[in-house]
């Protein structure tokens, strides 16, 4: 029982596959993905924007693979980049084969729609030929004709079925290295598939709010989806799809990650909105404070509050905290115990260099607790 059980989030149990070496499912990381926006076919621009997701964090990245120019240029891209590269496949059986064997380490393909059992057989055999997993990927606006008449319009009865008629495909040529989704736009319609699915097989589950809108609308959609389903225990690897630049779309990922504490990356700040009590902009300083530190990975917390009203409090919580002062004097808080003034001027600077120390410090006790011998980690865990 966790001391905290409010808190506690139990995952739906489900098999585990891999995406070229990153585990989905079972009891791996929820892992974040993104997508790219250029054409495929233009290796140089697609690798590049592969490149800045990795940075960002993203564990795998899905490129679409349209036509013949754009499984050619897979090659090279798989070749310059780190992560799983994922292909987007939709009609064409050859795209799939062709994208296996270029080095792609997991299909989106809804196996129903590739056409005959030979074909469907064909990109099985190329998948497990070169280690390549699938995705499923069922989306409310283009369900099968027969599912539409079935039910009358998009639910998430028919997506479901939608999602169990296309596994069985897999699965009746001996495949299950696969995942599933079953998108929409609608938040109730995503949220209750993905509920319905969660309950009808175990295989891993990729969440998304398809065509979720712009960055701040999309945001705010994908939060109270994503949110829903994470918080009672679903998923196993995202995206949250944004008219954005992509690498905006694994911020968010991460965000709504870590506000769930199941996952942790970077410095998450923890500041307030602002009043006529704050002895410093605040707003402008977390937006600084956001930009200077986005190359720490290590998971640390960081309080930034603008007076001695709720700034205590918070800065107990966190590893490095920041309360404003009167008279341009601001109380910095190290491990929740006050520690020392800084003024207004010198301000970002040192909280970017008590960031960084702190980082530095933390990778160097997990690195020494990873060398360590079996009997002495206990002790240098005690002693950290």
């Amino acid at each position: 029982m966790s001391i905290r059980p409010y808190r506690e989030i139990i995952r739906r149990k489900s098999r585990q596959i891999f995406v070229g070496n990153v585990p989905v499912g079972g009891d791996a990381p929820i892992t974040v993905q993104s997508m790219t926006n250029t054409l495929t076919s233009d290796a140089k621009a697609t690798i590049e924007q592969i490149l800045a997701l990795e940075a960002a964090g993203a564990d795998m990245v899905r490129v679409s693979c349209p036509d013949e120019a754009s499984t050619k240029a897979l090659k090279e891209i798989v070749r310059e980049t780190n992560v799983p590269i994922i292909a987007d496949i939709h009609f064409h059986y050859k795209r799939g084969i062709e994208a296996a064997e270029a080095g792609a380490a997991c299909l989106r393909i809804n196996p129903g729609n590739i056409g005959s059992p030979d074909r469907v057989r064909d990109v099985v055999k190329a998948a497990v030929d070169h280690n390549c997993s699938m995705r499923i990927g069922v989306n409310a606006g283009s369900l099968e004709r027969e599912l539409l008449e079935k039910y009358g319009e998009p639910c998430p009865e028919a997506m479901v079925e939608s999602a169990l008629n296309h596994a069985r495909i897999l699965e009746d040529n001996d495949f299950f290295n696969f995942k599933i989704s079953v998108k929409a736009s609608d938040v109730f319609l995503s949220v209750a598939a993905y509920q319905g699915l969660a309950e009808a097989c175990d295989y891993p589950l990729h969440l998304g709010i398809t065509e979720a809108g712009s960055f701040t609308s999309g945001t705010v959609k994908s939060s109270i989806g994503l949110g829903m389903l994470l918080w009672s225990g679903i998923g196993d690897t995202l995206r949250v799809s944004l008219s954005a630049d992509p690498v905006e779309e694994v911020k968010v990922g991460y965000e709504i990650l870590k506000s769930f504490g199941l996952r942790r990356r970077g410095v998450t700040i923890i500041s307030c909105p602002s009043c006529a009590r704050q002895a410093f902009p605040v707003i402008k300083t977390v937006e600084i404070l956001e930009e200077r530190l986005a190359h720490i990975q290590t998971p640390l917390t960081l309080s930034i509050i603008g007076c001695v009203v709720n700034g205590p409090g918070e800065a107990r919580e966190t590893d490095i905290g920041l309360t404003g002062g009167g008279k341009g004097h601001h109380m910095v808080y190290l491990s929740g115990v006050t520690d020392h003034r800084i003024d207004t001027g010198g301000m970002v600077d040192h909280i970017v260099e008590l960031v960084e120390a702190r980082a530095a410090e933390i990778e160097a006790l997990d690195a020494a607790e990873a060398a360590a011998p079996n009997d002495a980690k206990s002790a240098a865990v005690r002693i950290a």
